[in-house]
């Protein structure tokens, strides 16, 4: 389905000049909500035990089995252009979250695994090693949503970033700032209506996702150091933070929930498009006192 074009349509009828339009899609991106208790066919499932290869042993790390957090049927996923999922086959992420909250940049993935199950290939339900490393089996369904950065959204009374970029005084921003408000101001003046038009197309309470964003700060500060130089830090504001962002899009993305951990897999766009997928990177996070 052409999704760009249903939203440049829509967004026509409200009298938005199509260069703006033009501007705002290129900072569109949809994503794959996945939620339980929806009415659509399932697509995978949260927790449970996985299908492995047939002779394929529980992924571990020494003598740690890793537990399974998602499992997800790529063939039934809505297709989302310029995500280059595969087409086919099943996709299975394992994490041990307390053990890889932390974890140093020496080895950012030791606690981590994505395996991916072509289809055809024979499988099994595997046996787990322990009942530590199963969770309850949620089954989900998929629909689209749409992203933004988050420069771009609207924000709420929870969101630190946004009361840090509204509370900004215009002396207080740096060069690269300055840029980012002249731009939505000049060059986006219906960005209110454009945003509320995207939610509206592709909206999704989902409680993971595939795809789309993570520039909040915590995920950017994860990943700045696991992959940069010791003792770099970036604002989800800076440039290079932002650019940094781009390059990683979310393979699965668990929402905050009233959970001690939850953890992102993110892997590089040229990563992902090669199927290698040892070098997935994992961002857990504690809210933990």
């Amino acid at each position: 389905m052409d999704h760009q074009g249903e939203f440049r349509r829509a967004a026509l009828e409200l009298g938005i000049p199509d260069d703006e339009i033009s501007r705002f899609s290129q900072h569109l991106r949809l994503a794959i909500g996945l939620s339980g208790g929806g009415d659509g066919s399932p697509v995978g499932h949260i927790g449970g035990l996985p299908r492995l290869p047939v002779g394929m042993k529980w992924p571990s790390t020494g003598d740690i089995p890793l537990p399974l957090l998602l499992s997800v049927d790529c063939g039934a996923l809505p297709r989302v252009e310029g995500f280059d999922l595969p087409a086919d086959g099943t996709l299975l992420f394992f994490v041990h979250q307390e053990m890889d909250f932390g974890t140093s940049r020496a080895d950012p993935g030791q606690y981590a695994r994505v395996v991916y199950v072509p289809d055809g290939t024979e499988t099994a339900v595997a046996e787990p090693p322990n009942s530590a490393c199963v969770g309850e089996r949620i089954d989900v369904c998929a629909e689209l949503r749409a992203d933004l950065p988050l420069w771009l959204e609207e924000g709420d009374e929870d969101e630190d970033w946004h009361e840090f970029w509204e509370d900004l005084e215009w002396d207080d921003m740096s060069p690269f700032q300055q840029q980012l408000a002249r731009y939505m101001e000049r060059e986006l003046p219906h960005l209110d209506e454009l945003r509320s038009l995207a939610h509206g197309l592709w909206s999704s309470g989902a409680y993971l996702v595939i795809g789309g964003y993570a520039d909040d700060e915590a995920t950017v500060g994860s990943i700045t150091a696991k992959t940069l130089a010791e003792g770099e830090w970036l604002s989800c504001l800076d440039e290079d933070a932002l650019r940094l962002a781009s390059e990683w899009i979310p393979l699965a993305n668990e929402s905050r929930v009233y959970a001690e951990y939850y953890t992102k897999f993110m892997i590089r766009h040229d990563d992902l498009a090669a199927a290698r997928w040892d070098k997935t990177l994992t961002v857990t996070i504690s809210d933990a006192p």
